[in-house]
């Protein structure tokens, strides 16, 4: 005749159960606590969880990804009382060559380029484009319908960077900016305005191949003008400098 269980051994296997699945679920809590506090429960570094990423700690030096490291990271100040003319009245002749910085910045970018007849080969005329953040090739042609489809961005938006201290600057420091080479590049005009004032957390381009060149010039301009990202925007630039570790921190136009 088989023995039926005494009731307190079966309350003592089930309080052995039990306490060892509060023991599993405590092991997940403090490996998930210590995974977001960037170690393992041992004690040793926990890597970044996206597919093929490096940390930034071991980015080699002069790289973008290294440089991440040494922006500020803060919250996005208000947009309050941002204007786009206190960055300046439009393109203005910065590095005095008698030649505004669009046209600068269209001679640079552009191939074939030909100049209006009598600016003393400054003003750009026509030329072709291969846009960077589509790929695509596109013919310039100076005219009020056919100008506007190949424009002049910020790789750092105005708007963002008054929002991420631009606010502190004087009036010649934000000329500077918005006239600056190393912030400037010749792109296609649908997606120079589908970008608006977005950063890397909320605006990459299109074209895959270039996103790595593109996020190094904003953190090299970031951190030649002391300007700080949020925490968002610091994780997608070294989520995306990760896939090209070696991308070289611009230093220059």
């Amino acid at each position: 005749m088989a023995r039926r269980a005494h009731p307190q051994g079966r309350a003592r296997r089930s309080s052995r159960r039990r306490a060892r699945a509060a023991t599993i679920v405590v092991g997940l809590i403090v490996t998930v606590i210590a995974s977001l506090a960037g170690c393992d429960p041992d004690g040793g570094p926990v890597l970044p969880t996206w597919p093929g990423s490096v940390p930034t700690a071991t980015a080699s030096p002069g790289t973008a990804l290294a440089a991440v490291d040494l922006l500020e990271v803060r919250g996005r100040a208000p947009k309050t009382g941002y204007a786009r003319d206190l960055f300046g009245d439009g393109w203005v002749d910065i590095d005095r060559n008698d030649c505004s910085t669009r046209n600068d910045v269209l001679a640079r970018d552009l191939v074939d380029v030909t100049y209006v007849p009598g600016t003393r080969g400054c003003v750009v005329e026509s030329g072709t484009l291969v846009d960077p953040y589509s790929g695509a090739t596109i013919e310039f042609r100076r005219g009020p319908d056919t100008s506007p489809l190949v424009q002049i961005d910020h790789v750092v938006a105005l708007a963002d960077a008054w929002q991420k201290g631009a606010q502190g600057w004087d009036a010649r420091t934000r000329v500077a900016f918005a006239n600056d080479p190393l912030n400037l590049l010749a792109v296609d005009g649908e997606l120079n305005h589908q970008k608006g004032s977005g950063d890397a957390a909320t605006w990459l381009p299109p074209n895959r191949a270039f996103r790595c060149a593109y996020v190094a010039r904003q953190v090299a301009v970031k951190l030649t003008y002391g300007l700080w990202v949020t925490q968002a925007e610091r994780d997608a630039m070294v989520r995306v400098l990760s896939t090209c570790p070696d991308e070289p921190l611009p230093d220059g136009g």
